[in-house]
C-alpha cells in the first residue's frame, strides 16, 4: 500500500486589482465635481465679454450659478454618512515625515521614488485648499447676494476676494485635470473603485488596501 502523501497548501495569488474608492466616495466625487464645473463655466460666462455674448441670458446664468454654488458643500456633506468617505477624510488630514518628502521631491523634481500612503502630499495639499478655498468663495457669494446684509464696504471686499480667487481656482483646476489626465490608472480608481496592485505599489508604497 502506497504510503499516503499530503497536498502542499496552495496560496492563493493577490488579486491584480485592489479596491480604492467605495461607491459613495465616487459619487461624492462626480457630483461635486460636476457642481464645480458648472460653477467655473457660469463664472467664465459672466467675467469673460466674448463668452457673455455668446451665451446671453446673463440673469438666468447668474441663477445657475449661484444655486450652483450654494449646493457644492452638500455632496461632502452626504458623504459623511459613509464609513469609507469619513477613513479617506482622516487620511487627507492626517500629515506624516513622508508626505514632506514627496513634496519635496516633487516640487524639486527630484529622481527617485516619492513615498506615498493612501494620498500623496500634493493630494493632501489640494484637498486641503480647495476645501478652504469653496468656503471662502461660499461665505463671500453669499455677501455678494445678499445685499442687504452687510455693509457695502463689506461687499466691495467681498466682490475683490470672490473674483481673483475664482481665477486663481479655475488655474488650480486646470492644473488638477491635467494631472488626472495623465495617470490613467488614478482615472480608473475613480470610474470603477478599483486600481492595479502594481500601481498601488509603485504610486502608493505606504498604502496597506
Amino acid at each position: 500500500m502506497n504510503p499516503r502523501v499530503d497536498t502542499p497548501a496552495v496560496e492563493s495569488a493577490p488579486s491584480a486589482r485592489v479596491r480604492r474608492f467605495s461607491r459613495a466616495e465616487r459619487w461624492v466625487h462626480r457630483t461635486a465635481a460636476a457642481l464645480m464645473g458648472v460653477c467655473v463655466v457660469t463664472a467664465a460666462c459672466l467675467y469673460v465679454p466674448l463668452l457673455a455674448e455668446l451665451v446671453g441670458r446673463r440673469a438666468l446664468v447668474v441663477t445657475v450659478h449661484e444655486w450652483s454654488g450654494l449646493l457644492l458643500p452638500l455632496p461632502v456633506l452626504a458623504g459623511l454618512a459613509s464609513r469609507a468617505f469619513r477613513a479617506d477624510l482622516t487620511h487627507l488630514n492626517r500629515w506624516g515625515p513622508h508626505d514632506r518628502v514627496w513634496l519635496r521631491k516633487a516640487l524639486r523634481r527630484l529622481p527617485g521614488p516619492r513615498p506615498a500612503a493612501k494620498f500623496n502630499g500634493g493630494q493632501k495639499l489640494y484637498a486641503a485648499w480647495i476645501t478652504g478655498a469653496t468656503l471662502v468663495m461660499l461665505g463671500t457669494g453669499l455677501m455678494m447676494w445678499f445685499t442687504h446684509l452687510t455693509p457695502l464696504m463689506w461687499r466691495t471686499s467681498a466682490t475683490f476676494v470672490h473674483d481673483w480667487l475664482a481665477l486663481t481656482i479655475g488655474i488650480v483646476l486646470a492644473g488638477h485635470v491635467g494631472m488626472a489626465l495623465g495617470d490613467p490608472e488614478a482615472r480608473a480608481g475613480l470610474r470603477t473603485g478599483a486600481v492595479s496592485r502594481e500601481w498601488a505599489e509603485r504610486e502608493h508604497s505606504l498604502w496597506r488596501p
